[in-house]
């Protein structure tokens, strides 16, 4: 039995993710913050592909919370899976226009609901499972002009997946991250650049954004018995970036 827990699942990259594992056997807790009716529509398809699921709303940020959506995926089964996606950004600009409040949500959500979510992980695993974090080409690009301090974290988040692998390894948990670089998502609107997709086109070697789907489809390889040898990478899923 396979059970994996997708944070921000409702939407983007999460929702892409929850419906291929639903197609490749997995029973699903999908968490998500506030659109209901998109949870209620991916729960819907995890369904329909013949899969367990629940949706939780949940904030990444507190541990109550984070700890209620792990505990209603014990009710499906033990858990073997975790895809840290949840994720924000903030508006695009220069660093020194960078709001305190736009910072501390950016770090409260991508690194410290990464830590909880992982935490609760590693607890609950108790005969090996798979994490997989969702970074970002930013981290080693840099985002300069746009959101340094959304880059500075990824960078983080590349680290911890390096030193979780490291640690959980003996217990037979498996931690690696991909790293997408601009993703056709509704992620863009927050940072007040909805059609940044399309304006970057030009600057991608591969001359185009990347689909949430082609994101999945490396999450669910890092999850599964293919990438059984592979622990502390980071999968880079940029067009060239």
């Amino acid at each position: 039995m396979t059970v994996t827990v997708v944070t921000g699942g409702s939407r983007g990259i999460g929702a892409a993710t929850a419906r291929r594992l639903a197609a490749a056997g997995h029973d699903l807790a999908i968490g998500y913050r506030r659109d209901h009716d998109a949870a209620a529509a991916v729960l819907a398809d995890v369904h329909a592909a013949g899969r367990r699921g629940v949706a939780v709303p949940a904030d990444t940020t507190d541990p109550a919370q984070v700890a209620r959506l792990f505990d209603a995926a014990a009710d499906l089964g033990a858990l073997t899976g975790l895809v840290n996606n949840a994720g924000v950004t903030s508006p695009i600009g220069p660093f020194t226009e960078l709001r305190p409040d736009d910072l501390r949500a950016v770090v409260d959500v991508n690194l410290i609901g990464y830590v909880l979510c992982a935490q609760q992980a590693a607890r609950r695993m108790s005969h090996g499972g798979a994490i997989v974090n969702v970074s970002s080409a930013a981290a080693t690009l840099g985002s300069p002009g746009e959101y340094i301090h959304y880059a500075a974290v990824k960078a983080a988040t590349d680290t911890l997946t390096v030193g979780l692998a490291k640690e959980l390894a003996p217990h037979g948990i498996r931690v690696n991250a991909v790293a997408p670089g601009i993703i056709r998502t509704d992620i863009h609107a927050r940072s007040g650049v909805p059609d940044r997709a399309e304006r970057a086109a030009g600057r991608i070697p591969l001359g185009r954004a990347g689909e949430p789907d082609e994101v999945a489809a490396a999450i669910a390889f890092l999850l599964g018995g293919d990438s059984s040898y592979t622990t502390g990478a980071v999968l880079r899923i940029s067009g060239g970036l």
